[in-house]
């Protein structure tokens, strides 16, 4: 692990906001995964991972809760420090959890720890209507910003489980109509979380910014997995969309090659890991 981080070079250059608006003008695959601690972080750079998020996924992967609702700041600080120590390359992005960002002044607030204490270079926060003010407001103060659609994990006890969203035409229409605000708002990046494949190509054409998807189809501009879940750590009924790579792979870090090599040619994600 020392080792790898003491031969960091400018041979590869960090991933940047700029880096990620050329992956999708040159429609370039863009190759995410979750992350929560240093030694996987140092994996995951090696891998090429072009964006690693610390989510507040660690809840259920890392805590063992059943929902990411117990997730709080400092926790996030915690993990978001740690995976910081293990990187070089891929952009890193951390969760803003649940009620941490209920007005702008908390909003804010929480994001500056991510970013100060935590390392992050953008906040992600799970979006709609009612977040685009909050958007506004820290994209104001030059924090940069994720806005998430469809499944929300934070709001699972209001939505009634984890469930596919805007498979009808009013809720697909208000999920693009969301993007769009979000974006002009000043989010950064649009994140799709288990969508109809069809939505998730029409939200991806209508934006600008990059989005990434999790259970959104194959035309979106990246994609996105739990690192648990593609190395089949992950115990029980896993969703749809995973795929493990870890079979067939000798260790970890080849199964994280593997998957940044699906999603660039395209091979991940196959039908079967979409929604109709």
């Amino acid at each position: 692990m020392y080792t790898q981080l003491e031969l960091r070079d400018s041979a590869r250059p960090p991933v940047s906001l700029s880096t990620l608006d050329r992956m999708k003008a040159q429609r370039e695959k863009i190759a995410c995964l979750t992350c929560y601690d240093a030694s996987f972080a140092v994996l995951l750079d090696a891998a090429d991972v072009d964006v690693i998020l610390v989510g507040d996924s660690l809840g259920m992967v890392i805590q063992g809760h059943d929902t990411t609702v117990p997730v709080t700041m400092d926790d996030m600080v915690y993990h978001c420090r740690a995976v910081s120590r293990g990187v070089h390359r891929p952009f890193l992005i951390g969760d803003l959890p649940f009620m941490s960002y209920p007005s702008k002044d908390l909003a804010l607030a929480n994001s500056v720890r991510l970013m100060q204490e935590g390392g992050a270079e953008m906040v992600k926060l799970e979006s709609g209507a009612g977040q685009i003010e909050i958007v506004e407001f820290l994209a104001s103060h030059d924090i940069a910003v994720c806005a998430h659609l469809g499944l929300k994990p934070q709001s699972v006890h209001k939505t009634g489980g984890f469930r596919v969203q805007g498979r009808s035409a009013d809720a697909a229409r208000r999920m693009l109509d969301n993007a769009r605000a979000l974006e002009s708002a000043g989010a950064d990046i649009v994140l799709l979380e288990c969508i109809p494949n069809e939505l998730g190509a029409e939200i991806s054409a209508a934006l600008q910014v990059p989005v990434i998807g999790i259970g959104a189809g194959a035309a979106t501009d990246g994609q996105i997995l739990v690192l648990y879940d593609i190395l089949d750590i992950t115990s029980g009924r896993k969703p749809r969309f995973v795929k493990n790579f870890m079979e067939g792979a000798g260790n970890n870090l080849e199964a994280m090659r593997r998957y940044v090599r699906a999603v660039k040619d395209g091979s991940y994600p196959g039908p079967e890991h979409g929604f109709a």
